[in-house]
């Protein structure tokens, strides 16, 4: 594939000679007779056509010159990105197996390392939310009406006067993950997780242990209900708020205590999901008390009421040992979630290399040394480029360690400074100038740092099969998300003129939509950026304000409207917030969608088939609608805002071979509650979702949208059932 060649400079000689004559008024009033036949025009004219000659020739310059220029720019090629996965164990053994941090696992051959230690034990999970519903009635719901009466008869006296709510218990299993549970409805603002025991599982083991017991949970949050109006601004690194404060407590089968269960409060030992704001782990601290763990002996027709533990199927029930429950102390509610696991660590596609020693200094400056592994990969908590230097020799030396800079612009003559490429696996020190010189002799070593990533690391679910551990299983509940290759140099020769106009920051709109295509590891298939624009007041011009919407590249589960999850949202509401001007308030918001529909109806050229012609012409409107490249009316996906016009997608249906012309074509749009016909007007950040497609040959044209119900926007507040017990 031949490389692309951007034109430098484009300015023609008409131009040229036109910027000449303007100058003059600013460096030579007198000048006053701008006529061709004056000598002095003669020469500007003469300068301005070997300009243009020149710049002809520097618009050909080779691509060896290219790769040149970015070095002399320092820009260079951006390394690979890993990808990350949220692991769960499983283990045979009643006293569970440790797992090391670095533990490898693998899908295929495809390796991953464990971030965070965490302990396997015979155990499985599921969470609860205690969604509020309406009363059940004797008319409706007779069977269901009588157990509620028979809950509220057996409470005791002290509880019987209290306000009651009615709720329904809505389960989060990862063995059966389907949609999403919004824990926002809970009546008591709190997540519920059983523990069940699996195979080998013994209670006991936990007091037996030497050390204290520690149970890993994992978090993976969803979009958060509401559309737009719910995503909160990006507050970068050095600005996010102070996690919300969490009680984390555990079920006992210590006797009731005012006819309620008692709860033993849990430590945290580690927490990377900041509260459950994002996804990560959580590491707690099980008490080694014998009465200390368990479940409350209860009453049946107690079960799940008050601070009871919800009641699950007798399948369930019976594997429950305990009940973990969790909730904020400033009594606000927790939002969506995917999934909710035990036994859980992060991991990602990288190895941690070991110490390495790169040689000895020879005094020249800008000295080079390559790395045994490359691509290198952003420094974490734990693994950290180090780089030292034994200066003062071998005899008497001491290793000195060297920060890592991205330029040596801010170095002095004694920086201990290093530069590193991680896509190249390269470390560069200074010139003597801007930063030191290794002297001859002394001895540079290198230890810490991580490498790996790649496409390759986004595996599917399930994927992650292999550990090398006797007695333990692992997988990966949900898809591997966030590798990504190392820049190629057609990409790096693109991105030159962008990186010279924003020197890494984003000011204008241009900056923001281009940066954030550019987020490490984020497969974004599209970025628009809607400057002034704040998503809880839509309508109005909220000065300092930029919001950012963003579309992944693909999304299986909604090919038509392709939406972000929550972990690409906060990966380049990360990435941008560094670049900020530090007045923006920034938004990184999921696209929104109207649901259009449309009907054709075509006449077929004589020795079509009308089957072939039907798809053929399905295909074209649903790319011409589709809302990312390559598709859409200008190949950049269907632009924000431009309304659905019939007559424009007749014109894209007629350039189907085979349609001789249309005999009808009609569009409509969903309101919300039924199918309005006409052009489909969007509001500025809004894009369409083909809801439906009906393409018929010949008259009568069917209404657009015929026997489709979409399903309400979301935000609409739908009747959860109440539980009804099966015989």
């Amino acid at each position: 594939m031949p490389l692309p060649s951007p034109i430098l400079d484009d300015r023609s000689y008409a131009q040229l000679a036109a910027e000449l004559k303007a100058r003059i008024p600013v460096y030579n009033p007198a000048w006053t007779d701008h006529n061709e036949s004056d000598p002095g025009i003669t020469l500007l004219e003469l300068f301005a056509f070997q300009s243009e000659n020149l710049l002809f020739r520097f618009n050909q310059i080779p691509e060896a010159s290219y790769l040149e220029y970015l070095k002399l720019l320092q820009i260079p090629l951006l390394p690979a990105q890993p990808g990350r996965a949220l692991l769960s164990f499983t283990a045979d053994k009643a006293a569970g197996v440790s797992i090391p941090r670095k533990t490898i696992t693998r899908a295929g051959k495809v390796e991953f390392q464990t971030l965070t230690e965490t302990h396997a034990w015979p155990l499985s999970c599921i969470a609860v939310s205690r969604a509020r519903t309406d009363a059940p009635t004797a008319d409706d719901e007779s069977e269901v009406h009588a157990f509620v009466l028979r809950t509220i008869d057996a409470l005791p006296d002290e509880l019987a006067e209290q306000p009651r709510v009615y709720y329904s218990p809505l389960l989060l299993d990862p063995a059966k993950l389907a949609e999403p549970v919004d824990f926002s409805s809970a009546v008591d603002g709190m997540i519920w997780i059983a523990l069940l025991a699996e195979d080998g599982f013994d209670l006991t083991a936990w007091q037996k242990a030497d050390a204290q017991p520690l149970l890993n949970l994992g978090f993976e949050p969803s979009l958060p209900v509401g559309g737009i109006q719910t995503i909160d601004p990006c507050l970068g690194i050095t600005g996010l708020p102070s996690p919300p404060q969490l009680s984390w407590q555990i079920s006992t089968a210590k006797p009731l205590k005012n006819s309620q269960p008692q709860y033993v409060n849990l430590k945290v030992e580690g927490d990377s999901t900041r509260g459950l704001t994002q996804g990560g782990t959580v590491r707690l601290a099980l008490p080694t008390d014998k009465d200390a763990i368990g479940l409350p002996i209860v009453d049946l027709d107690l079960a799940g009421a008050g601070d009871f533990p919800p009641l699950l199927d007798d399948e369930q029930q019976a594997k429950v040992i305990a009940w973990v429950r969790v909730f904020r102390r400033d009594g606000s509610r927790f939002g969506r979630y995917r999934l909710i696991t035990v036994n859980a660590s992060e991991a990602e596609q990288a190895r941690v290399a070991d110490a390495q020693y790169l040689g000895d200094g020879n005094g020249q400056p800008g000295q080079q040394y390559p790395l045994s592994h490359r691509p290198v990969l952003p420094d974490d908590a734990y693994d950290q480029l180090v780089v030292e230097v034994e200066e003062g020799g071998r005899v008497g030396g001491q290793w000195i360690r060297y920060s890592r800079v991205d330029d040596f612009f801010g170095s002095y003559r004694e920086s201990r400074h290093v530069m590193l490429d991680p896509e190249a696996g390269l470390l560069r020190f200074g010139d003597g100038l801007r930063g030191r010189i290794p002297q001859w002799g002394e001895r540079i070593r290198v230890r810490g740092y991580r490498y790996g990533g790649g496409v390759q690391g986004n595996v599917a679910a399930g994927a992650i099969s292999k550990v090398d551990l006797p007695g333990v299983k692992v997988g990966n509940l949900l898809p591997a998300a966030g590798g990504a290759d190392a820049e190629g140099v057609e990409a790096a020769l693109a991105r030159i003129p962008g990186e010279l106009r924003r020197r890494d920051r984003a000011v204008t709109a241009d900056d923001f939509k281009e940066l954030a295509r550019q987020t490490p590891g984020a497969q974004l298939g599209r970025a628009e950026c809607l400057p002034r624009f704040h998503p809880q007041a839509p309508e109005a011009e909220a000065a300092g304000v930029v919001s950012v919407v963003v579309w992944p590249q693909h999304d299986p589960d909604h090919p038509n409207a392709p939406m972000p999850d929550a972990a690409l949202l906060r990966a380049v509401c990360q990435w941008l917030d560094q670049r900020r001007l530090v007045t923006t308030e920034l938004y990184v918001l999921p696209p929104t969608y109207r649901k259009v529909a449309v009907s054709v109806a075509v006449k077929v050229k004589a020795g079509y088939g009308i089957e072939a012609v039907r798809k053929w012409v399905e295909l074209v409107l649903r790319q011409y609608l589709a809302p990312l490249p390559p598709y859409g009316p200008t190949g950049e996906g269907w632009p924000l805002g431009r309304r659905v016009y019939g007559p424009e997608l007749e014109a894209a249906a007629l350039q189907v071979e085979g349609v001789e012309f249309l005999e009808g074509l009609s569009v409509a749009g969903w309101d919300g509650s039924g199918w309005i016909n006409g052009t489909v007007t969007l509001t500025k950040w809004e894009v369409p979702e083909l809801a439906a497609i009906t393409v018929v040959d010949g008259l009568p044209l069917p209404a657009p949208g015929e026997g489709i119900n979409p399903v309400p926007p979301a935000g609409v507040v739908l009747p959860i059932p109440v539980l009804r017990e099966e015989c």
